[in-house]
This record gives C-alpha cells, structure tokens and sequence, in this order.
C-alpha cells in the first residue's frame, strides 16, 4: 500500500529532510537544555523581594488527597503502537501490513480476546491480573503532526496542532498554584523531571520550568550527596576558570532544592531488584526513593528514548518494551513496600504512534495514533478502553485514525486523580474535554468562580545582537509598570519606571554597554500593579 501524503521528512526514505528533522529536533533539545539556570526554582541572593500571595486559585487548585503521586513516562521518538498492544481481533490483516516485524500470535501476552502484549511486556501480566493496568486505545488529535518536535511540543502543552504554545499543561497548573515561583518558591520541589528536557511539560505561562530538571540520574544524585551539581574545587587557574567557577556557581545556586532532595533520597530506601542496564528502571528507582522517603512532590517524569524505529524494530522496539516492563514491575514492587502503590498513577505517552505499514528498512515511519498505558493498582480494574484500532481504514496520510484526544486523559487525570475543581481544569487545558472513567475519583471540590479572574501579565526573554537582552512583556488592561535587573547575589544594576503604561506589549533593553555589567547571568524582576514576575537572562560581551 502506498501513499504520497506522508509529511516529507518523516519518513528515513526522505533521506537528508529526515536527516535535519532529526537534527532540528536534537538541536533544539539541546539549546534548551543550555536554559538550565532558567528551569529551577533560585533564591536571589540579597535581593529585597516581598513574597506575594497565594493565588485566588490556590485553594481549589490544591487536592485534597495529598498523598497521590502522577508518574509521567515519556516513551520518546514515537511508540509502536500497534507492537505494543496487538489487535488479536483483525491479526491477519495486522500481519499481512508487516509482514517481517509482525509479533506473532503464539508469542503475545494476552490481555483480552482481542488484544495481547508485545511478549517483552511479559512482567506487566501480574499487574494486568492485579486490576492495575489499564490500556486507552487509538489515542491522538486532530491533524496530526509527524515532526518530532512540534509533535512533542503539542503532546507537552496541551493545544491543538494549530496553536503555537511553549507552556506545558501541568505547568499551567503549577503556575497558578505558585505565580511568584522564582522570587518565592515552596519549600518542597512541585516536581521532578529526569531526562527529555525538550519538553515542556511543566513550563508555565512565562514559560518558566516549575520542575528540578535534570539531564540523568546520576546529576540528581549528585543533587542529593552534594548538595550542587557541579564542583567547586580545581578549576583552573586562569580566566577561563575563573569564569568556569562563576557559571557552576550559578548552576549551584539554582538547585534550592538539595537540601530537601537529599533528605529524601536518604530517607528512601529502595527495596526491590531493578535490574542492572536499564536505564529507565534506574530512573524510577530514584523516583521511587524519593516518593518514600516523603520528599512530598506530587509530579515525576522520566524519559525512555530510542523509539523512533525506522529500522531493525523487531529488535530495537523489543529491548524498550523489556526496559518498560521491568522498569515498572520493581517500580510497582517498591513501592508496595512501602504502602505507596495504591498512590502513585504512572502513565506513559509519546509524540505519536508509528505508520500501519512497515518499511523497506524493516521498522516504520511516524504514524499518528497510538495506546497510552497505565498503572496503579487505584484504577480499580484492568481493561482496554477506547476504539479498536481500524486496520482497514486508515487516514489520508495512511495513518491509524485517533478516536480519543489526549487532552481527555489528561483533563481527567488533573481533575480525578490530582483533584483540580473542574472548572479550573478547563481553564488550565484551554476549553472543556469528556472526561474518561478510569477508574479513580477525588471526592469533589466545590465550584469556584473564577470570571472575576485578573489575566497574569506574560513576559519572556529575546537576546540582542550586541549580547544583552530585550525583556518583553505584555500587560492585558492598563498598569503602573517598574521594571529592575539584578545581579545573582542582589545588586541591582538597571531600573525602568515607565510608570502607567497602556494595555499591550512593552519591552526595555538590558545591554552590556549602556549598564556597564560584565558577561554573567541576572535577573529581572517587574512590577505590574500588585503583581511580580521574575526571570532569568544572560549578558555576553
């Protein structure tokens, strides 16, 4: 079966397109990853900050079941999905469109009459017959995007394919629980990412990272036993040391979380096998030390990368559904150990699902719907939900066609697991979704009225050509408006007052020259009314 209407580039036969679909996607992963110093909670040093209040929301935004825990897995590059949950009830048809990578039926682990498990997923079984897993069928949105990255980044926020949003939608809701989480953050971590930090998940409105996000385990346990991330000791002596030990230092400075990390990792004690190699097992082992040992987060997320299949899928999509089945059998383990099963929800996703039909090169090429899984033992049964996969009526691109949009799990999810009042969880996702029944339930949190809302004013960051900053903000009604940069350790070297300012965007400029700063790391703070926002931004002479 053939089609032209693939996206070029998402295929490997696109040859040098794929190739720089690839590379944008890692490039820009990679550039994000520089915005470490922008993407954790940071004290300013001396800097005379008045803490604001709590939201108006904070108080519905905030569950009463305390305890509960989400797990979000990202399964990065594209999952399988049609090697992941098998459909048993149209297997011919399933085999005939891959006919060298097919799983065949003997060998699945089966789920219903319908459906079976890619045989590596074999340690998934007991929670399947525990009522602890659930699969959602044919998962997606509407006009699904094949690039990698603007995939992901739809998947991270929450919008539609035709909106450009770099917030995430869990950091919406971080947002409004904490809106001055730089000048005043809380005392335990809102959440922890490990790996995958091209994602927006947990970025809010100003697009600011409510998440300590780490490249790898290994940097959060240095976290934990160190108390910083980078060592301060022999560095070179010469300039360049000198500016090695200013920017670690600034790195260190970001990480307010240690003290809190290392008491918990040290409290924690892992209590299962997590088997040796794996690397998604290794992150949920430390998830699962710091969620006993109460560090009191109530958001993980960690990273399985390797999913873009192109080639050699029957081996390479085998070894990640090992890693996944392992990793969360000594997770599930863990945690039962210490009476946390019941509370902790882990769900996986990806960016899209892969192509019905194989490849000449033996693996697939992007797809579009795709199962989304989960886990606990407080989903309360054990089933597959959603349409069935149609193997025989595929989209205009060739592609499976979704039925349930992801934006429904996660509304859901925000409002039955992690108990937003539902109106919130509207406005936090952009518009009202169905809710799904999968098995869990808050009890209900009164509605509040937020008509009377005031907007939060947005305001980001764009370098310069002569290596400082233009600060932009955007005010939705009329303000009075003062606007200050400062050093790490307090020193404010730049002050605007504008005054009363008009309804719209604004900017000023921080540049090396006219301020006389040398190249470092600072940060603004600016005054909308009653309101502070606060940020990051780099100089470069």
């Amino acid at each position: 079966m053939k089609n032209n209407n693939k996206r070029y580039g998402s295929a490997l036969e696109h040859g040098k397109a794929h190739q720089k679909d690839h590379s944008n996607w890692s490039r820009r992963g990679f550039l994000r990853n520089l915005g470490l110093i922008g993407g954790t909670s940071m004290l300013l040093g001396k800097m005379p900050v008045n803490a604001l209040g709590a939201s108006p929301l904070s108080s519905a935004l905030r569950g009463l079941n305390n305890d509960r825990v989400l797990v979000l897995i990202r399964l990065k590059g594209g999952n399988d999905g049609l090697n992941t949950i098998v459909p048993i009830y149209d297997y011919d048809r399933y085999a005939n469109l891959r006919r060298t990578i097919r799983l065949p039926e003997n060998d699945l682990v089966r789920l219903t009459d319908d459906f079976g498990m890619h045989p590596n997923l074999i340690d998934l079984q007991p929670m399947w017959e525990e009522d602890s897993m659930k699969v959602i069928n044919s998962v997606g949105y509407p006009d699904q995007n094949l690039s990698h990255f603007r995939s992901t980044d739809i998947w991270s926020s929450g919008s539609d394919s035709e909106t450009l949003d770099s917030s995430g939608w869990l950091g919406r809701y971080l947002g409004d629980l904490y809106p001055n989480y730089l000048e005043n953050p809380p005392s335990i971590p809102p959440a922890v990412q490990i790996g995958g930090l091209g994602s927006n998940v947990f970025k809010d409105l100003n697009l600011v990272n409510i998440a300590v996000s780490v490249a790898d385990t290994q940097q959060l346990e240095d976290i934990a036993e160190n108390g910083q991330l980078y060592d301060l000791n022999n560095l070179p002596d010469c300039t360049y040391g000198e500016q090695l030990g200013f920017m670690r230092t600034v790195a260190n400075s970001t990480f307010f979380y240690a003290e809190a990390i290392s008491e918990a990792s040290n409290n924690g004690q892992n209590e299962a096998d997590y088997p040796m190699g794996n690397p998604l097992a290794n992150q949920l082992a430390t998830v699962a030390r710091l969620i006993k040992g109460n560090l009191g987060t109530k958001m993980y997320m960690v990273t399985l990368d390797g999913f873009d299949t192109h080639a050699n899928q029957l081996n390479n999509h085998g070894r990640l559904m090992r890693y996944l089945s392992e990793g969360i059998k000594a997770f599930y383990k863990d945690l039962d150990t210490g009476g946390w099963s019941d509370k902790v929800l882990s769900m996986t996703f990806s960016e899209f699902g892969r192509r019905p039909e194989q490849n000449a090169s033996n693996g697939t090429d992007h797809g579009a719907a795709a199962p989304v899984l989960l886990f606990g033992s407080a989903l309360n049964g054990s089933e597959v939900q959603g349409e069935n996969p149609d193997l025989r009526n595929f989209d205009l691109a060739g592609n499976l066609k979704f039925a349930t949009d992801f934006r429904q799990i996660y509304a859901t999810v925000l409002e039955e697991w992690l108990c937003v009042n539902s109106a919130v969880v509207n406005e936090v996702m952009g518009q009202s979704f169905d809710r799904l029944a999968l098995g869990f339930e808050c009890n209900k949190i009164t509605a509040v009225d937020i008509t009377g809302r005031i907007p939060r004013p947005a305001h980001w960051v764009t370098p310069t050509a002569f290596g400082g900053s233009e600060i932009h903000y955007r005010l939705p009604e009329g303000a009075e408006v003062s606007i200050q940069v400062f050093t790490i350790l307090g020193q404010r070297v730049a002050d605007w007052q504008p005054g009363k300012q008009v309804a719209g965007e604004h900017q000023v400029e921080f540049s090396p020259a006219t301020h006389r700063v040398p190249s470092g790391q600072y940060f603004y703070r600016i005054q909308v009314g009653k309101q502070q926002m606060s940020g990051g931004l780099q100089v470069v002479r």
